[in-house]
């Protein structure tokens, strides 16, 4: 029995195809600014093609590089993102194959075709409820808004190209089945679960929260009607942890049984008992949930063993945000998100089946504590909840050319702060030309089974490029990042050596197993003293594992920008969990020279006449004042000057960059400062393979 009552809508199936089209087209136009302002742009630009702007594009890309050409055999971490996300990699690969465009214009623009198709399931959710104008007035939105335009723009290829667009049809199946009762809607559903985790296994918690309020409501309000159970009992099914056809086999076979409706009503109540019961023991709904909510939410130091520093508390996109900067991720402004709000309200008192939509919106508050990354999964409910609002407020026109121009205007309105953030938004590429060229003579002197080690914002690029592999990556952080850390942020360059040689030879022969947990023994009984260890790795005769491969370090000058960062993961006791002192940091490209004072900004200064420099109110007696450029051959020259000994703060001035570093004794010692900023290295250790103002790259000899 169906208890949703609809009004009546005169609007056929090829104006709904026209109207689908017409949001399609706007979607991808919308993104093409992107490409109108860049393409072209030389420093942008490899393989005549513009390049990518997200770094997990990269880790797809790779997987489909070596699908396509063998190029990274002995990358290990490959085939993780075959097992985790199987759909985008191979719909990459397919269309590379049956395409003739290349793999870098596939990847390039793939996120613009696959994300518009979000469209075409909110046109069809407003249809189920004959509201199928008001689909289309949404679809404009949810398609460009900020923040789903951020993770789906031209470039951002990543698995969130997938992520809304599935979760959207999803919803869609699901309140079909409500609108519907109708058992083939059911199918169709399942099947949509059953491959969603192919494409965006995160999203899962969102799935089983729209299945469990399915499931409430179909008991509240229909609990009489056999397709309730029949709901129940196969999306259960559909949604327990195993084989993806294993899945999909058992739902076909229960829906060609259960469609024919012979079974007595209670044997189908008992089904659905079972089903449920399967579900909440094969799916792993509550470990799933609890432990992305705490993800986002932890905010310290590993508790057991040795305690390392969480990456979590260093990436942007997982830090708290104001509600202003949610509202306008959301819906474009506060004005927006506060009537999409009301208007989602609304759409649940006149169309009850849209409170299966609640995840979404509860998850885009959410961000408000878990970050920026959670918005984007309101946005087109949001949008519709606008749009519904515009015509509630539009009902009060007697007209019906009033009521719709006024629902016009005001999408209009929606619609502007969006367009101008997409104008404004002019993104880089993740690397230029001159930094991949870097990579890709990085490829010619080196093999697949190679190793660069560099901290992990280039670790897929890299892979990309070059074709060597990481010991940490965009996805891969864990204790190992204390390993790199600790590579570039020590002032013992025999340390840094013979620490990357062991890593890397330990995380192979243990079969890719956390290098830190290995050579550490963490959490095991013989577990070793972690300062005892660094210290005998600063001696030349330490005993190493046998060379298997090179081991390259990469040291880009974009990391100044992130150093501190970088540093945070081994300035700690791992014994205690406690922050070592803090050492001292600082760059400027705000530079005002006044003749006898360098007012760095931030109340720094560098005071020449008494060769001082002035932090806030102290003033410190300069260590070492060393000045570099490159000449016309593009060698560095450099003029160091060690003016006091004693004194904890050294100044370096990058006049090639137009940059002043002012640091402590540590960081100026380090060996990212040292064989990066003043291509100082021990010639015995390490091998400069090229060095670039862009980059460096040394070879390690041992």
């Amino acid at each position: 029995m169906n208890l949703i009552k609809l009004e009546k809508e005169n609007i056929s199936i090829k104006t709904l195809i026209g109207l689908i089209s017409l949001a399609y087209i706007f979607s991808v136009a919308i993104r093409m600014i992107w490409v109108y302002q860049f393409n072209g742009t030389d420093a942008f630009m490899w393989n005549n093609e513009l390049m990518v702007n997200t770094n997990d594009g990269y880790y797809f890309a790779t997987a489909v590089k070596n699908f396509l050409f063998d190029t990274n055999t002995y990358n290990n971490q490959l085939s993780t993102s075959i097992r985790d996300y199987p759909g985008v990699v191979y719909a990459t690969w397919l269309l590379t194959k049956i395409t003739p465009f290349s793999l870098d214009t596939i990847i390039l623009y793939m996120p613009a075709f696959i994300s518009s198709l979000v469209v075409i399931p909110i046109i069809l959710l407003m249809r189920l409820f004959n509201k199928t104008l008001l689909g289309f007035f949404a679809a404009l939105i949810g398609s460009i808004a900020w923040s789903y335009y951020n993770r789906t723009m031209v470039g951002y290829y990543d698995s969130d190209m997938f992520a809304v667009l599935m979760q959207f049809m999803v919803l869609f199946s699901l309140i079909s089945i409500l609108v519907k009762q109708s058992i083939t809607n059911i199918l169709y559903a399942s099947i949509l679960i059953i491959i969603y985790p192919l494409f965006y296994p995160q999203g899962l918690s969102l799935i089983y929260a729209m299945f469990l309020l399915l499931s409430i409501y179909l008991l509240v309000f229909n609990r009489k009607c056999n397709i309730t159970y029949i709901s129940i009992t196969i999306l259960s099914v559909s949604l327990i942890n195993i084989v993806f056809y294993l899945k999909l086999i058992i739902v076909l076979a229960m829906f060609i049984f259960l469609k024919k409706k012979i079974l007595p009503f209670k044997l189908y109540i008992y089904l659905s008992i079972l089903g449920a019961i399967i579900f909440l023991t094969g799916s792993n709904i509550s470990g799933l949930i609890i432990s992305k909510f705490s993800m986002y939410l932890d905010r310290g130091v590993q508790e057991e063993g040795l305690k390392f520093f969480q990456v979590i508390q260093t990436v942007r996109e997982a830090g708290q945000i104001p509600f202003e900067t949610m509202a306008n991720r959301i819906s474009g402004s506060t004005i927006g998100v506060i009537a999409s709000l009301i208007g989602y309200i609304l759409l649940v008192i006149k169309y009850r089946p849209f409170i299966l939509a609640l995840p979404l919106i509860g998850i885009g508050i959410f961000s408000l504590w878990g970050g920026l990354r959670f918005t984007v999964y309101a946005v087109p409910i949001a949008a519709m909840g606008s749009v519904f609002l515009f015509y509630v407020i539009a009902s009060f026109a007697e007209n019906k050319i009033a009521r719709y121009s006024m629902i016009i205007v005001l999408t209009a309105a929606m619609l502007f702060p969006n367009i101008k953030h997409i104008v404004n938004y002019k993104v880089p590429t993740v690397f230029t030309k001159n930094e991949v060229k870097i990579l890709d003579k990085l490829k010619t002197i080196s093999s697949p089974k190679d190793y660069t080690l560099t901290w992990w914002d280039y670790g897929y690029p890299i892979w990309y490029y070059s074709n060597t592999n990481t010991l940490i990556d965009g996805g891969k952080h864990n204790q190992d990042n204390f390993i790199i850390s600790q590579i570039l942020n020590t002032d013992s360059q025999t340390q840094a050596a013979n620490l990357s040689r062991l890593a890397v030879e330990t995380y192979v022969s243990s079969g890719y197993k956390i290098v830190a947990n290995e050579i550490f023994k963490n959490k095991q009984k013989d577990q070793i003293d972690p300062n005892m260890m660094l210290d005998e790795l600063m001696m030349d005769d330490y005993k190493l594992p046998q060379k298997t491969r090179d081991i390259f370090l990469y040291l880009p000058s974009r990391m100044l920008n992130i150093f501190p960062t970088v540093g945070v993961f081994s300035n700690i006791n791992l014994k205690t969990g406690k922050e070592k002192k803090r050492p001292f940091f600082y760059q400027s490209q705000s530079i005002k020279d006044s003749g006898k004072i360098i007012d760095l900004g931030n109340n720094i200064k560098i005071l020449q006449d008494t060769g001082e420099i002035q932090i806030g109110t102290q003033k410190v007696k300069i260590a070492n004042l060393a000045i570099t450029y490159y000449d016309n051959k593009g060698k560095l020259q450099k003029n160091i000057q060690r003016l006091n000994k004693n004194s904890p703060i050294s100044v370096i001035y990058m006049k090639s960059y137009n940059k002043f570093l002012i640091v402590d004794k540590n960081i100026y010692n380090s060996l990212f400062i040292q064989m990066f900023v003043l291509e100082n290295y021990d010639k015995e250790l390490f091998e400069a393979v090229i060095l670039n103002p862009l980059a460096k790259v040394y070879k390690l000899k041992i």
